[in-house]
């Protein structure tokens, strides 16, 4: 495995500006992208108190359960320690992962965790915080398989009609069994294949949701570096959380009006952030008949649902806070609130769009009297075999071209010279010979009758018709002839920008698991990325 950083500058300016420091954006983060931000970051964590004897019991019971490696269990029991800290990041839990980006996320977290405990001398631990909360099945119940050289959804055949959490919802056994043997079909069976199959299917058979999958899945890829497991939904999170709903009620109108002044002055400085605010979003959720409700705040102050399916006063929904927390949860505003109101966070690590929604958080922290922690972007591969590796020689396509998109013009480019003279030079050149011999024909009509030059022009618009049938027909035997060709460059974009994004935002690890075997991860693990240079081509 070769390692190569290379620089692709982000669509997103407030992303490159918050990357280099820059003044402006830095106003919306309470510590810069620097090496000294860690230590001042456990400065002022020190000022701070956690409920670490029952966070680390929390933490404990629910790894258990999902039969946690040793390495997890001893690094829960050092948030015991007065001085310990987490480097925190999460994701929604996919099917087998989900796409390769939740891998590369906790990677980022592990490497980052090892390197900040290694130079402050304190125990860091790795944390990946599951958002088991979230409902929105469809966006976690598919995976994409390589299948004529393009990538193609693979979808989980259970339907699911409720707004429920995913860590509610139970796995239909027969289904999933069914449908993992589909993706291992899709696959060629290499050395690695049966055992990967067997420790698939043992997590499967030992979850009863989907985020007992995930986890166990994830123990399996990770079992040596102590990373510690949370589900966001589980109700003993919830009932440690509970005073910290209240104090989310208490501050709403604080954390909702910081919020707003923060997306409204970025988009005024051209950084948009892709959010929808307003001044009266509750920032919570609440459970009612297996689905969420998104509350918002009406005139008189009650907390209410879009389409009025509830109607709470404040004090009501502080004793639900109190007495029943499993009723709520966080939206995407307040779960990073709850994360660092729950843990001592030295560092997040995130997605660049998360990192975008972080520049308008800052208020809000300030109203629960904490700073934000250190906010880093996570590492990015792209992965690259041999066989790409050649079909991008024989192209001459480079990796920064195949990395912007750029995959499909060098196709069309490619297909422009395979005729010679190229066929739309020689047809542009056609079109212009008939056009200048059709000319004295116009002109001649015109002296003859008004109406003559009209009827004159129409048939030399008829026969460029002709001539453009014909182009399109012999493009289409071009094509036909060189489909060989044309395949290869789907294959191409499909491995490297598939869906016109990255790799890891489509592609499984599965597959590359059935390749090279799980000690792929570990390598990566063990690599020595700097989170400066955030993507990375692996060379297998």
């Amino acid at each position: 495995m070769q390692l190569d950083p290379i620089k692709i500058k982000s669509k997103q300016n407030l992303i490159e500006d918050y990357k280099s420091n820059n003044a402006f954006i830095m106003n919306y983060f309470d510590y810069p992208l620097a090496n000294e931000s860690y230590s001042n970051r456990v400065d002022d964590l020190n000022s701070r108190s956690f409920k670490r004897e029952q966070l680390s019991e929390v933490l404990y019971q629910i790894n258990k359960d999902w039969d946690a490696p040793h390495a997890t269990l001893e690094n829960i029991n050092r948030l015991r320690e007065p001085n310990s800290v987490v480097v925190i990041g999460g994701q929604q839990a996919g099917l087998l992962t989900g796409p390769m980006y939740t891998v590369h996320k906790i990677i980022s977290i592990l490497q980052l965790a090892k390197e900040q405990e290694e130079q402050l001398n304190i125990p860091v631990v790795p944390v990946f915080w599951i958002a088991g909360e979230d409902h929105d099945f469809e966006e976690i119940n598919h995976v994409y398989m390589m299948a004529d050289s393009e990538m193609k959804k693979v979808k989980f055949p259970q339907h699911v009609v409720t707004k429920q959490p995913v860590s509610d919802i139970q796995i239909d056994k027969v289904k999933a069994e069914q449908w993992l043997g589909q993706i291992f079909v899709q696959m060629n069976e290499t050395t690695y294949t049966k055992q990967l199959y067997k420790e698939v299917s043992e997590c499967l058979a030992q979850s009863n949701t989907f985020v007992d999958f995930f986890a166990r899945f994830i123990f399996q890829l990770f079992h040596k570096e102590g990373l510690v497991l949370v589900d966001s939904n589980h109700r003993l999170l919830r009932q440690l959380e509970s005073e910290f709903f209240v104090e989310m009620i208490m501050k709403q109108p604080e954390i909702s009006a910081g919020v707003y002044a923060s997306f409204k002055e970025l988009a005024l400085h051209h950084y948009p952030v892709d959010l929808q605010v307003d001044k009266q979003d509750g920032n919570l959720f609440y459970h009612l008949h297996q689905e969420r409700i998104l509350l918002m705040r009406d005139d008189e102050g009650n907390w209410v649902g879009k389409q009025n399916e509830v109607k709470l006063s404040t004090e009501e929904l502080i004793n639900i806070a109190k007495e029943k927390p499993y009723l709520l949860s966080n939206n995407v505003m307040t779960r990073p609130l709850m994360q660092e109101l729950v843990f001592p966070s030295l560092a997040f690590v995130g997605g660049l769009g998360e990192i975008s929604y972080w520049s308008v958080l800052k208020r809000a922290f300030h109203a629960l009297n904490m700073k934000m922690p250190v906010v880093v972007p996570r590492l990015s591969f792209t992965y690259v075999n041999h066989k790409i590796d050649q079909l991008m020689e024989k192209y001459t396509i480079s990796m920064r071209e195949a990395l912007t998109g750029r995959i499909e013009v060098s196709k069309m480019e490619w297909l422009k010279v395979q005729s010679t003279p190229p066929i739309a030079l020689l047809f542009e050149n056609v079109k212009q010979a008939i056009t200048n011999a059709h000319h004295p024909l116009r002109a001649v009509a015109r002296d003859l009758r008004g109406d003559l030059e009209e009827i004159a022009t129409t048939n030399l618009q008829r026969i460029h018709r002709e001539i453009d049938f014909l182009e399109k027909k012999m493009n289409h035997a071009i094509m036909d002839k060189h489909a060989h060709g044309i395949r290869e460059f789907t294959f191409i974009n499909s491995a490297l920008y598939p869906y016109g994004g990255y790799q890891e935002r489509i592609w499984n690890p599965l597959p590359l698991l059935n390749e090279y075997g799980k000690a792929i991860i570990q390598e990566l693990v063990d690599a020595n990325c700097s989170l400066y240079d955030e993507h990375y081509i692996v060379r297998l």
